[in-house]
């Protein structure tokens, strides 16, 4: 049983659109990651997803709106429901998923991380 320090977490990596183990709570993985620009526009089937912004400002482009969730915000992305991150500027937010998660969800690219690492 440790305590996670997460601006400690963060400094430990500069990477955009790689997310890092954290912890873990029930089957679910704790994720902290930075993003900035466009990501790949992508659904998990039978995931839903939880982003918390830290720092930043996070846009998701949905199909039918686009989503802004500033700074001590969070959204739940449903399972099933098409979604594009978009950081303008480096945003960073720490993630709640299910372990079987991938981060490009039904998408398969150069941004896919099978196993994420652990910091």
């Amino acid at each position: 049983m440790n305590k996670i320090n997460l601006e400690q977490k963060l400094g430990l990596f500069s990477d955009y659109w790689s997310p890092k183990i954290v912890g873990e709570l029930n089957g679910q993985l704790i994720k902290l990651a930075k993003f900035k620009g466009e990501f790949v526009r992508h659904k998990h089937d039978n995931e839903d997803e939880f982003f918390y912004v830290i720092k930043g400002v996070l846009k998701i482009e949905l199909p039918d709106k686009e989503v802004t969730i500033n700074e001590g915000e969070f959204i739940i992305i449903p399972r099933g429901i098409e979604h594009k991150p978009v950081a303008e500027e480096e945003v960073h937010v720490l993630l709640f998923e299910p372990e079987t998660t991938l981060n490009t969800g039904d998408t398969t690219n150069e941004l896919t991380k099978e196993i994420p690492e652990r910091i």
